[in-house]
């Protein structure tokens, strides 16, 4: 695995910085899937931020989840302890995710906004372990920006290109290009919920393993 990114620096800017750039478009494509959350779930968040989806799924369920939420940035880690997370269940873990191992498969996977990070050797490595902690039958709530065969217009290719400079310098992400995640999802999930927002720049699936 290549370094990880190191959110540190833009832990308490970090939402500003994306409400700035993309209005509410980054918290209403994640919070459109939170209602596939069975009740009493186990439940995996990998790389979470600042941690206000624990928020919003209380909000929908505010009791009898059992939520480990892994984050590899001691900051982020730390505003994520101070939201409300009603009568929920919540382990944090400070840790890589590709060290973390659970003798437990999770109901339900989360990643927002996270394989956009990686290179595509890095994905291929993160993907197969997050996917063999999820039961048959588990459901893989899935939001990040579309790949590039997607992309049709020019603000698209521009303003990617402006997010990898940028994090890049700040938090030393690897990644230039997206990986086309759909050549790892449909070996072994079946799409249940698609849905496109800010312009389809970005997508949020619920996938289901087979």
């Amino acid at each position: 695995m290549s370094q990880s990114p190191d959110f540190n620096r833009v832990a308490r800017p970090y939402d500003f910085i994306s409400r700035l750039v993309f209005g509410n478009a980054l918290v209403e494509s994640q919070v459109s899937l939170l209602n596939h959350i069975p009740e009493n779930s186990h439940i995996l968040i990998v790389g979470g931020g600042t941690g206000w989806i624990l928020e919003e799924i209380s909000k929908i369920q505010s009791a009898g989840l059992n939520i480990v939420y892994v984050e590899v940035s001691n900051k982020m880690i730390s505003l994520s302890r101070k939201r409300d997370v009603g009568q929920n269940i919540v382990h944090f873990i400070h840790q890589d995710i590709e060290a973390y191992r659970s003798e437990k498969l999770f109901d339900i996977i989360i990643t927002p906004f996270f394989f956009d990070l990686f290179t595509k050797s890095d994905v291929s490595k993160l993907f197969l372990h997050i996917h063999k902690m999820l039961k048959p039958n588990g459901l893989w709530l899935y939001t990040d920006f579309v790949p590039q065969k997607y992309q049709t217009r020019f603000w698209q290719k521009m303003l990617l290109k402006s997010m990898y400079l940028f994090f890049g310098i700040l938090s030393s992400v690897e990644a230039r290009t997206l990986v086309n995640m759909d050549d790892y999802f449909e070996k072994d999930y079946t799409t249940i919920v698609e849905k496109w927002f800010f312009g389809k720049f970005i997508r949020s699936n619920v996938y289901q393993k087979r």
